[in-house]
């Protein structure tokens, strides 16, 4: 692992991740991601995050064991917080959350979200092959066994433990309604508002044995390099309807202000691998079971094409090879002479 060296000035920059609290920045613009480094070193550093995970980065781990989180289902009674923290909706999390198959004890301390726009709905951090989706959820976790809580981990190299979840567009989500339903009491910077709790791995993939993993950095300034990354492979969706409520109800300014700037974008252009490699724990030439699906239709579809042929041709060789014989027996059996005659050359 890689280890971070902070002096007094950074630690004063020190803020939760995507938090409601933090210098001034912003995705666009002359406090965009591009002068991020001038307030804020290490987001012009090494062990960035997201990357474009392409095929030639991927090395299968056998080792890697699927995700276990405990504790995901929250009973309605427990009260969790929605905020608007001005650059993304995020909703705190209870540390009975947790994730226990890492080498430490992860806690959940929030998750948030990145999204595109109505006009242009791609806004994941982190691409496949360079296909990019419409957003993605982080769900973050500190290390508890070393750490006290969020604030002390997100500096430290083994830090945090964050999963993230690419969202495309598609069939309608249940689960994304427990807190969109909300979503209008959150409309501008630093509104928060109480939402019952809710099952929280139903905005997981169904599978959780097939991921991504690479060590990274925040996504936001201060992008301490401290993060252990796991992308799921599998994707989730929500409808169009659900993608505009997060696209286009909330605003980066507070209520007050004079001009209210829309939330939307929110998210961090690729970064540099460097010498990084893109540990998966599935072999990349496995099929998902939707693919092997589709493979096995085009299988059958193609064999029972070859079948058919096959048969018509044999049906075609054997109609003249009938009128051949047909052919063949009119010629012998009305000539008698030439009968006799080829009868007795034997």
């Amino acid at each position: 692992m890689h280890f971070l060296r902070f002096t007094p000035i950074l630690l004063l920059q020190l803020t939760f991740y995507s938090g409601l609290y933090g210098a001034k920045w912003m995705y666009s613009g002359p406090e965009g991601e591009h002068h991020w480094s001038k307030h804020y070193p290490y987001c012009g550093g090494a062990f960035q995050s997201p990357i474009d995970i392409k095929s030639e980065l991927l090395r299968f781990d056998p080792t890697l064991r699927p995700i276990e989180v405990q504790n995901y289902n929250l009973s309605p009674n427990e009260q969790l917080t929605l905020g608007n923290n001005g650059h993304s909706v995020q909703i705190s999390l209870p540390p009975k959350m947790y994730i226990s198959s890492l080498s430490h004890r992860y806690t959940a301390a929030q998750l948030h979200f990145h999204w595109g726009s109505s006009s242009r709905p791609v806004g994941s951090e982190h691409m496949v092959n360079s296909k990019q989706y419409a957003a993605e959820m982080h769900v973050v976790h500190f290390n508890s066994d070393k750490y006290h809580n969020m604030s002390v981990a997100v500096d430290k190299s083994d830090g945090l433990a964050v999963l993230g979840v690419l969202i495309e567009i598609g069939e309608f989500n249940p689960a994304f309604e427990n807190f969109l339903k909300f979503i209008n009491g959150i409309k501008y910077r630093g509104q928060k508002v109480q939402l019952p709790g809710f099952n929280i791995k139903a905005l997981l993939p169904a599978r959780l044995d097939e991921y991504y993993r690479y060590d990274g950095s925040l996504t936001t300034p201060p992008c301490y390099p401290s993060v252990l990354w796991t992308v799921f492979r599998n994707y989730i969706t929500i409808s169009q309807k659900q993608f505009l409520d997060l696209s286009t109800a909330l605003y980066s300014s507070h209520a007050q202000d004079l001009t209210h700037v829309p939330l939307n974008g929110n998210y961090r252009k690729s970064q540099l691998v460097d010498s990084r490699v893109v540990l998966v724990s599935f072999k990349e030439a496995e099929l998902s079971w939707k693919n092997t699906g589709f493979l096995v239709s085009m299988l059958m579809g193609s064999l029972l094409g070859l079948v058919f042929t096959v048969s018509l041709i044999c049906c075609l060789l054997r109609r003249k090879r009938s009128t051949a014989e047909q052919e063949n027996s009119k010629g012998v059996g009305y000539n008698v002479g030439e009968r006799v005659e080829y009868g007795s050359g034997v």
